[in-house]
């Protein structure tokens, strides 16, 4: 329990350090001093710097899984208003995950590919959400059958969605255009339809 326990705190106090100041200027010792561990514990639960970046981004992106999870299995929602809730909760969750605005940093993304296997396991996840989306969509008789392109559709979808999040994320336009997500989501959902 103790050992777990040492996990958390040292996530806890990681995750606030690299928001607050990044990946670069972020140490481990730091890290250590302010979670009252000995500098060992940290290399005991994580090997390295990178390791721990991992697995606090690891975190967001698991909080992300999880909020957008359960618009998915919202049973309630037709597939156009489900994607766009999907749409709305995914821009809502990544504004507040700091550690994964780091990622998308052209420095970051140069020159640290230890990250790209979380980002490339998002992206799968991400395509089997939306397509069991759009399936219901189709089933339901709201959105075009694809015949058989839906693979090209869900990669266009999701670089749609990644290529939103420097601007929204690094180059701070997420709160000028939040009013305007209705107009934006429209488009993309128009697309879909019949």
């Amino acid at each position: 329990m103790a050992i777990e326990e040492t996990r958390r705190k040292i996530l806890s106090v990681a995750n606030k350090l690299f928001s607050q100041f990044g990946f670069h200027k972020t140490s481990m010792d730091e890290i250590a001093k302010i979670a009252r561990k000995a500098k060992g514990s940290l290399y005991y639960h994580f090997a390295s710097k990178e390791e721990l970046f991992t697995a606090v981004v690891a975190n967001e992106i698991n909080n992300l899984k999880t909020q957008l999870s359960l618009v998915v299995s919202d049973n309630t929602l037709p597939a156009d208003e489900k994607i766009k809730e999907y749409l709305i909760k995914r821009m809502e969750v990544l504004y507040t995950s700091a550690n994964y605005h780091e990622t998308l940093k052209a420095d970051f993304f140069e020159h640290f590919d230890f990250i790209d296997n979380l980002r490339k396991e998002l992206d799968l996840w991400e395509k089997q959400q939306i397509q069991s989306i759009i399936y219901q969509g189709v089933d339901d008789n709201v959105f075009e059958n694809q015949n058989g392109n839906i693979d090209v559709l869900l990669d266009v979808f999701i670089m749609v969605l990644k290529g939103l999040e420097i601007p929204f994320f690094l180059q701070n336009k997420y709160e000028n255009l939040r009013p305007h997500f209705d107009d934006l989501l429209r488009i993309l959902i128009k697309g879909l339809g019949k």
